[in-house]
């Protein structure tokens, strides 16, 4: 890694392509550059839309309305509009075709001519997504990218974002190693991307040819997708896809400079632009928000297990010193961003955080009443969260549709109702069981480096920090993520 200097500098006169760009992560790196180095050149963002009208909609409705963007707003004032359309030039596409199914030709070449940097955060992170959506974008959509990068004759570097989780239900240290095309976790052999496109075009084939639903290709799609996962030893569709991408960068990287980042749970900012930033719910977050309305009563976890959780605008800030550092150096670099080495947080911690917070600002129902919360019923093993749900659910209801025979329709409907919620929440557990009992930290050796690195080379530091260990967790969670989570998660 050579000495690289000022991250503002690199980004100065640069085009950067930014595939993904509706995403949570994407619009933290868009607005950061925006914010900090107005000089940027341009922004290409690719967003899967049709014609530049309906993409025209996206960028507005899912990207500039957002919060997110209002101290650049007020930074700007009058001219934020035109700064906007001089910035940011808007390609419709979609990332699981060749060459992104772009239909202007001259912005194909344009692209091609003077993209310098590709960064690309296009990916489905549904744990069950279908398969042949998750196959499409996060793995066959990497090769696509890969294809259309190596056409960018003045390319400098590709920053391509992965998952930490890529490394399975794996305990122990987990280093930032590449994975190995045909490589599964549990020794199985056979693994191909190319049979695995087959086996997808063949399922579609034979569903469509029985008539099947699109109810019913959906549910089976998902199945293929986790029996798949499952077979080589990865928790889900969302994890194996992206190793398969990893794999493919590996394969057909060339000599092209390309930084892979492997973030952990991501959560919202810590600083940039402002404190608490979030959107949606996600991961541990449905546990908090499902908490602070009074509906988890009890939780599946080991309390002492480390759960590795990083702030979006540290990946952002990461991704973007990894960039400059390794521009116009022929490698594939690969950064874990995340905390559970260096600053490490527990369960333990989220629980007690959450009740503290709730039971001194609770929340209110639809009458306006505050809601109570109390500690959580917290399960060490599936076994025990089974026959919890099992007797404080089922057993009553079956004793109560016995006895009460006249009113049998009523009961049959809510045996019924309640029933399905409990196989939905069944079915939830079991995604999330590999994280609950995650008994990996994710060694983060090279991102030390690069932080080393990059204050010898006179990087502001200060406002391209990535450090997990400047975070007071306790400070974070009760003043900023959990009231974040509040106010933009909160319905």
């Amino acid at each position: 890694m050579e000495q690289f200097g000022s991250i503002t500098h690199f980004l100065k006169d640069k085009n950067v392509l930014v595939l993904g760009a509706t995403g949570f992560l994407a619009k933290i790196f868009i607005e950061k550059i925006l914010r900090v180095q107005p000089n940027v050149k341009k922004l290409y963002l690719l967003l899967r839309a049709s014609d530049v009208e309906s993409a025209t909609r996206r960028m507005q409705n899912e990207i500039l309305r957002k919060d997110l963007f209002r101290l650049l707003k007020e930074n700007l004032g009058a001219k934020f509009n035109s700064f906007i359309s001089e910035k940011l030039t808007l390609v419709p596409g979609d990332i699981s075709q060749e060459d992104f199914n772009l239909k202007d030709s001259n912005l194909l070449k344009e692209l091609k001519d003077q993209t310098n940097v590709i960064v690309n955060l296009a990916a489905t992170t549904n744990f069950d997504e279908r398969y042949d959506v998750a196959l499409g974008l996060n793995t066959f959509g990497v090769k696509h990218v890969l294809n259309f990068a190596k056409n960018c004759i003045n390319l400098r570097v590709l920053v391509h974002v992965s998952t930490a989780y890529v490394c399975g239900e794996r305990g122990g240290l987990i280093v930032e190693d590449p994975y190995q095309l045909g490589a599964s976790l549990n020794g199985v052999a056979g693994l191909d991307i190319d049979v695995e496109k087959k086996i997808v075009e063949e399922k579609l084939n034979m569903l469509r040819q029985e008539g099947a639903t699109e109810k019913d290709i959906k549910v089976s799609m998902k199945d293929l997708g986790m029996k798949r996962a499952n077979l080589y030893g990865w928790p889900n569709t969302y994890v194996f896809t992206k190793a398969m991408g990893e794999m493919l960068v590996g394969t057909m990287k060339e000599k092209m400079s390309i930084v892979i980042v492997r973030p952990t749970i991501i959560t919202s900012t810590y600083k940039e632009p402002f404190p608490g930033w979030v959107e949606g719910v996600r991961t541990i977050d449905s546990l908090i928000v499902a908490y602070g309305k009074g509906k988890l009563t009890c939780f599946l976890a080991d309390l002492e297990a480390v759960f590795d959780v990083i702030p979006a605008d540290m990946v952002v800030n990461a991704m973007l010193v990894a960039m400059a550092s390794h521009a116009n150096q022929p490698c594939d670099s690969i950064y874990h961003v995340g905390s559970s080495v260096g600053n490490p947080v527990r369960y333990l911690n989220l629980r007690d955080f959450s009740f503290r917070y709730f039971t001194a600002k609770p929340c209110l129902d639809k009458e306006g009443k505050a809601i109570k919360v109390g500690k959580v019923t917290v399960l060490e093993n599936m076994n025990s969260f089974q026959r919890y749900m099992y007797i404080r659910y089922l057993l009553p209801l079956q004793g109560l549709k016995l006895v009460n025979e006249a009113f049998c329709h009523y009961f049959q409907g809510m045996y019924f109702d309640i029933h399905r919620k409990v196989h939905t929440v069944m079915r939830l557990v079991d995604l999330y069981r590999p994280y609950c009992f995650f008994a990996g930290v994710f060694d983060n050796m090279n991102a030390e480096k690069l932080q080393i690195a990059a204050k010898q080379s006179g990087v502001e530091m200060d406002l391209f920090y990535f450090d997990p260990k400047m975070i007071d967790w306790e400070d974070y969670f009760m003043n900023i993520h959990i009231p974040g989570i509040v106010k933009y998660s909160f319905k």
